[in-house]
Protein backbone atom coordinates (compact mmCIF):
# COMPACT_ATOMS: atom_id res chain seq x y z
CA UNK A 1 0.00 0.00 0.00
CA UNK A 2 0.95 3.41 -0.84
CA UNK A 3 0.31 6.29 1.95
CA UNK A 4 -0.08 10.04 0.53
CA UNK A 5 2.05 12.57 2.62
CA UNK A 6 -0.65 15.27 1.72
CA UNK A 7 1.79 16.83 -0.93
CA UNK A 8 0.61 15.10 -3.79
CA UNK A 9 2.90 12.17 -3.77
CA UNK A 10 3.32 9.03 -1.40
CA UNK A 11 5.35 7.17 1.27
CA UNK A 12 7.34 4.13 0.23
CA UNK A 13 5.26 0.98 0.27
CA UNK A 14 3.74 -0.44 3.22
CA UNK A 15 3.05 -3.78 4.09
CA UNK A 16 1.85 -5.34 7.40
CA UNK A 17 3.32 -8.88 6.93
CA UNK A 18 -0.20 -10.19 7.13
CA UNK A 19 -0.99 -13.74 4.93
CA UNK A 20 -3.52 -13.29 2.80
CA UNK A 21 -4.41 -16.65 1.36
CA UNK A 22 -7.15 -15.51 -1.64
CA UNK A 23 -6.44 -12.99 -4.18
CA UNK A 24 -8.19 -9.70 -3.62
CA UNK A 25 -11.08 -8.64 -5.84
CA UNK A 26 -12.54 -5.18 -4.57
CA UNK A 27 -11.52 -3.36 -2.05
CA UNK A 28 -13.39 0.34 -0.83
CA UNK A 29 -12.72 2.03 2.46
CA UNK A 30 -14.05 4.37 4.73
CA UNK A 31 -13.76 5.70 8.52
CA UNK A 32 -15.68 3.62 10.75
CA UNK A 33 -14.51 4.05 14.12
CA UNK A 34 -14.29 7.81 13.56
CA UNK A 35 -10.93 8.27 14.26
CA UNK A 36 -10.20 10.59 10.81
CA UNK A 37 -8.25 7.47 9.19
CA UNK A 38 -9.73 5.34 6.67
CA UNK A 39 -9.99 1.44 6.81
CA UNK A 40 -9.45 -0.70 4.19
CA UNK A 41 -12.28 -3.40 3.46
CA UNK A 42 -11.27 -6.05 1.10
CA UNK A 43 -13.43 -9.39 -0.42
CA UNK A 44 -11.87 -11.93 -2.26
CA UNK A 45 -15.05 -13.49 -3.85
CA UNK A 46 -13.83 -17.37 -3.88
CA UNK A 47 -14.45 -16.91 0.35
CA UNK A 48 -17.74 -16.21 2.57
CA UNK A 49 -15.90 -12.92 4.28
CA UNK A 50 -14.59 -9.84 3.86
CA UNK A 51 -11.99 -8.57 5.73
CA UNK A 52 -11.51 -4.87 7.27
CA UNK A 53 -7.82 -3.57 7.87
CA UNK A 54 -8.14 -0.94 10.77
CA UNK A 55 -5.55 2.19 10.56
CA UNK A 56 -3.25 3.69 12.29
CA UNK A 57 -2.24 7.25 12.70
CA UNK A 58 1.39 6.26 11.27
CA UNK A 59 -0.44 4.89 7.55
CA UNK A 60 -0.20 1.68 9.02
CA UNK A 61 -3.03 -0.99 9.19
CA UNK A 62 -4.16 -4.01 11.78
CA UNK A 63 -3.82 -7.15 10.51
CA UNK A 64 -7.68 -8.09 9.28
CA UNK A 65 -10.31 -8.90 11.03
CA UNK A 66 -12.62 -10.72 9.36
CA UNK A 67 -16.52 -10.66 9.07
CA UNK A 68 -18.46 -13.58 7.87
CA UNK A 69 -21.05 -12.95 4.73
CA UNK A 70 -22.77 -14.71 2.34
CA UNK A 71 -20.79 -16.75 -0.54
CA UNK A 72 -18.06 -15.19 -2.79
CA UNK A 73 -18.48 -11.35 -2.14
CA UNK A 74 -18.12 -9.33 -5.40
CA UNK A 75 -19.15 -6.00 -4.40
CA UNK A 76 -19.01 -3.62 -1.03
CA UNK A 77 -20.69 -0.20 -0.56
CA UNK A 78 -20.66 1.63 2.10
CA UNK A 79 -23.42 4.58 3.81
CA UNK A 80 -25.33 4.65 6.96
CA UNK A 81 -28.15 2.44 6.49
CA UNK A 82 -29.48 3.26 10.25
CA UNK A 83 -29.09 6.88 10.65
CA UNK A 84 -26.96 6.51 13.67
CA UNK A 85 -23.71 8.59 11.87
CA UNK A 86 -21.88 5.47 11.84
CA UNK A 87 -20.85 3.60 8.53
CA UNK A 88 -22.14 0.50 7.75
CA UNK A 89 -21.54 -2.40 4.92
CA UNK A 90 -23.64 -3.95 2.18
CA UNK A 91 -21.60 -6.58 0.17
CA UNK A 92 -22.78 -8.37 -2.67
CA UNK A 93 -22.61 -12.26 -2.80
CA UNK A 94 -22.72 -13.61 -6.01
CA UNK A 95 -22.58 -16.98 -4.78
CA UNK A 96 -25.87 -17.20 -3.05
CA UNK A 97 -28.02 -14.54 -5.09
CA UNK A 98 -27.73 -12.02 -1.73
CA UNK A 99 -26.45 -9.07 -0.27
CA UNK A 100 -25.57 -9.15 3.18
CA UNK A 101 -25.64 -5.60 5.63
CA UNK A 102 -23.14 -5.29 8.18
CA UNK A 103 -24.39 -2.75 10.97
CA UNK A 104 -21.17 -0.61 12.30
CA UNK A 105 -20.78 -0.23 16.09
CA UNK A 106 -18.88 2.96 17.45
CA UNK A 107 -15.92 1.06 18.01
CA UNK A 108 -15.74 0.85 14.25
CA UNK A 109 -16.61 -2.90 14.88
CA UNK A 110 -19.69 -4.88 12.79
CA UNK A 111 -22.75 -6.50 13.56
CA UNK A 112 -23.40 -10.31 12.09
CA UNK A 113 -24.89 -9.78 9.04
CA UNK A 114 -28.40 -9.62 7.76
CA UNK A 115 -29.29 -10.71 4.40
CA UNK A 116 -31.48 -10.09 1.33
CA UNK A 117 -32.64 -12.12 -1.77
CA UNK A 118 -31.46 -10.36 -5.23
CA UNK A 119 -31.74 -11.48 -8.55
CA UNK A 120 -29.38 -14.43 -10.06
CA UNK A 121 -25.56 -14.11 -10.08
CA UNK A 122 -25.62 -10.29 -8.48
CA UNK A 123 -22.22 -8.77 -9.41
CA UNK A 124 -22.27 -5.09 -8.08
CA UNK A 125 -23.75 -2.42 -5.43
CA UNK A 126 -24.34 0.93 -5.26
CA UNK A 127 -26.24 2.65 -2.63
CA UNK A 128 -28.08 6.02 -2.51
CA UNK A 129 -31.74 7.80 -1.74
CA UNK A 130 -33.19 5.86 -4.72
CA UNK A 131 -37.58 6.84 -4.22
CA UNK A 132 -36.93 10.54 -2.15
CA UNK A 133 -37.30 9.81 1.02
CA UNK A 134 -34.14 10.69 2.55
CA UNK A 135 -33.21 7.43 3.72
CA UNK A 136 -30.54 5.06 2.00
CA UNK A 137 -31.24 2.21 -0.87
CA UNK A 138 -29.66 -0.35 -2.19
CA UNK A 139 -29.35 -1.49 -5.97
CA UNK A 140 -27.71 -4.41 -7.33
CA UNK A 141 -26.71 -5.65 -10.38
CA UNK A 142 -27.97 -9.15 -11.03
CA UNK A 143 -26.04 -10.46 -14.36
CA UNK A 144 -27.49 -13.67 -15.02
CA UNK A 145 -30.83 -12.49 -16.03
CA UNK A 146 -30.09 -9.18 -16.96
CA UNK A 147 -31.87 -6.94 -14.38
CA UNK A 148 -31.34 -4.90 -11.02
CA UNK A 149 -32.77 -5.34 -7.70
CA UNK A 150 -33.53 -2.02 -5.89
CA UNK A 151 -34.06 -2.30 -2.09
CA UNK A 152 -35.71 0.42 -0.34
CA UNK A 153 -34.44 1.40 3.06
CA UNK A 154 -36.38 1.93 6.15
CA UNK A 155 -33.69 4.12 7.97
CA UNK A 156 -33.21 2.05 10.51
CA UNK A 157 -30.80 -0.42 8.91
CA UNK A 158 -33.54 -2.68 7.33
CA UNK A 159 -34.81 -3.29 4.11
CA UNK A 160 -37.99 -3.84 1.91
CA UNK A 161 -37.83 -6.78 -0.37
CA UNK A 162 -36.08 -6.28 -3.98
CA UNK A 163 -38.19 -4.89 -6.49
CA UNK A 164 -36.66 -5.86 -9.75
CA UNK A 165 -36.57 -3.69 -13.25
CA UNK A 166 -35.18 -5.58 -16.82
CA UNK A 167 -31.97 -3.92 -17.64
CA UNK A 168 -30.98 -4.68 -21.63
CA UNK A 169 -31.15 -7.53 -23.18
CA UNK A 170 -28.00 -9.82 -23.64
CA UNK A 171 -25.21 -8.83 -26.09
CA UNK A 172 -24.13 -11.32 -29.15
Amino acid sequence: MLVGNGKGTFTRQLTDGSSVVFAPLVITAGDFNNNGQSEIIVAYGNTDNIDIFVAFDTGAFTNQITYSTGSAPRSVAVGDFNNDTRLDIVVVNYGDNTVSVLLGYSNGSFANQTTYSTGPFPSSVAVGDFNNDTQLDIVVVNWDDNTVSVLLGYGNGSFANQTTYSTATEYG
